[in-house]
């Protein structure tokens, strides 16, 4: 059958319609806009004139050599390009007036001002000004002119494109809503099995009248056909049930590996998924590590049934084997493949996790090696030379034995308020911890230890450094204001943070003591060393230097 009246030629001529109503009322409101586009620049220019009146007035009474240049800059603003198209012949009568008056207004006062007569200038440029807020306002109110017109033309082009839309909406009701909704009852008559459907409407000169034929033609040979698809879809989704129950079983698994800690727990939980899934008498895993071999299984084995087994393979090595009896049907080949393959990555990933249990233990001894020198390491080193002397003086002067006794007391003493202070460093977390409140912290105990004044400047923002990294920052400052208390006698401890224009985190103390004579520590003493440990623990680099005659620098930068 042959299409004598295109549905679609019909719905193309309505749109082109709509397309050129859209077409010619939006391009004539862009080109009344085009037009209005300097409209805001003109005005301002014209507002500018105001300022610039009063500033000669002000340069006439107060005599300077910038006058001609302001007289210059004022013709200039006046001749601007956004104000000449003014001249034009569809600009309102007013407007053109307006400008014309306001030059020759400016034309007058200028050849007063260079004639000398500032009085007759200052007497007029009220009277100049009034003029251009009349200027002003007529260049406003013919930038809303353009936009009622922009409106007018936008309203008169939606009436027309709505017209045109109606009437695409009456064509499409009777030449495709109803067909399409015969074609429909058909269909949901096919949907249900029944390809028996009532008669369709052939006889339509349109698209729609060839589809119902053809629609007519096709539910025979859907009948046709529909037995052999139930046939074919009934064995595909077989498959995808298979396929589907496999996919669920592999999920299950690395849900039981994607836990927090890989543990022969979690491998058992995958043996005992895969038996329940599979429907096995038994599974084993069996993995041999360089030195040893364990076994973990899920279970009871039959001495009667045969063993299967599946090779796991890592980085072309065997590392152990999956075995299983089954009493029913066999488990699915590409199953038990995967789950050796997700086993032996969940070996791979254990060994690694206890590697790096490992070392994140030893860079806690190391850390609390650490603390324990900023803090106990130095005092009980004191109570062991203290100790010493008071041996060899006991007999000897017991007045000098006495003090050495208090003195190791108050070392004691001093020692053990370290070692509580570490204890409670140790149970607290710096992770969300603003950078200032943290230094004040630190800083607050050690006010007590002197007399000096230690002052705080921190522009670091809170978010820009780690746990980590704001742990060794802390520690570093301690130790450097420690030292300034102790070795330097300071009278004023300045700590100074900020980051730098490179990016880089830079934090300063700077005391005025007796100053640092060497960066070579005596023996037993290693405080400046793991000063240093800890800059290069943060990527940066840690400076110390003396200060002209006196006072220290400790200056300490690192990336963020």
């Amino acid at each position: 059958m042959l299409v004598k009246r295109s549905v679609t030629s019909s719905l193309a001529k309505a749109l082109t319609g709509i397309v050129i109503l859209s077409v010619l009322s939006t391009g004539l409101a862009l080109t009344t806009v085009a037009g209005s586009l300097r409209d805001a620049e003109a005005v301002n220019i014209a507002g500018s004139l105001r300022m610039q009146s009063y500033r000669l007035a002000y340069e006439l009474a107060n005599p300077s050599h910038q006058l001609n240049r302001y007289l210059t800059q004022y013709q200039n603003t006046l001749e601007a390009p956004s104000l000449h198209k003014l001249d034009h012949a569809y600009v309102p009568e007013d407007v053109r007036q307006q400008y014309i008056t306001l030059r020759h207004s400016w034309q007058t006062l200028e050849q007063q001002i260079l004639a000398g007569q500032t009085e007759h200038y200052q007497h007029n440029v009220a009277s100049h000004v009034a003029q251009i807020d009349q200027f002003v306002l007529a260049l406003q109110r013919y930038s809303e002119r353009k936009l009622t017109v922009v409106a007018v033309i936008s309203v008169m082009g939606y009436i027309a494109i709505i017209g045109l839309v109606l009437f695409c909406i009456r064509f499409m009701r009777r030449q495709v809503v109803a067909p399409l909704k015969q074609l429909v009852h058909a269909s949901r008559y096919m949907q249900q099995r029944d390809f028996n459907h009532p008669p369709l409407d052939v006889s339509s000169p349109n698209e729609l009248g060839v589809l119902s034929q053809t629609f007519t033609a096709m539910s025979s040979e859907l009948a046709k056909l529909y037995q052999s698809l139930e046939q074919k879809v009934q064995e595909k989704t077989e498959r995808l049930q298979q396929a589907n129950r496999t996919l669920e079983v592999l999920y299950r698994c690395s849900q039981a590996l994607g836990t927090g800690k890989l543990d022969q727990q979690a491998f058992e939980k995958v043996l005992r998924i895969v038996r329940s899934s599979e429907q096995l008498q038994c599974i084993r895993l069996n993995v041999q590590d360089s030195l040893s071999e364990w076994q973990i299984g899920s279970g009871e084995p039959l001495p009667d049934l045969p063993w299967h087994s599946q090779t796991i393979m890592q980085e072309s090595k065997p590392r152990g084997s999956l075995s299983w009896q089954h009493q029913g049907q066999a488990p699915h080949p590409h199953l038990m493949q995967s789950v050796s393959n997700m086993l032996s990555r969940g070996m791979h990933f254990n060994r690694a996790q206890k590697q790096h249990m490992q070392f994140l233990l030893m860079e806690e001894r190391a850390t609390i090696a650490r603390e324990l020198h900023d803090s106990l390491a130095q005092a009980l080193t004191f109570l062991r030379i203290q100790l010493t002397l008071l041996k060899r003086t006991l007999a000897g002067n017991p007045e000098q034995a006495n003090e050495i006794i208090n003195n190791f007391d108050q070392a004691l003493a001093e020692a053990y308020r370290q070692l509580r202070h570490l204890l409670s460093t140790f149970r607290l977390t710096v992770q969300d911890a603003d950078l200032n409140i943290a230094l004040q912290q630190v800083l607050e105990p050690l006010r007590l230890l002197t007399q000096a004044e230690i002052q705080l400047d921190c522009r670091i923002a809170s978010q820009a450094l780690n746990a980590q990294q704001q742990v060794h920052a802390l520690q570093i400052v301690r130790e450097a204001v420690l030292n300034a208390i102790k070795h330097a006698d300071a009278k004023k401890i300045v700590i100074h943070c900020e980051v730098l224009e490179t990016g880089d985190n830079c934090i300063t103390i700077t005391d005025d003591g007796s100053g640092i004579e060497s960066l070579d520590e005596p023996e037993g003493h290693y405080g400046l060393t793991i000063m240093s440990e800890r800059a290069a623990r943060l990527g940066g680099k840690l400076q110390i230097q003396r200060i002209s005659q006196h006072g220290t620098q400790v200056c300490l930068r690192f990336p963020c």
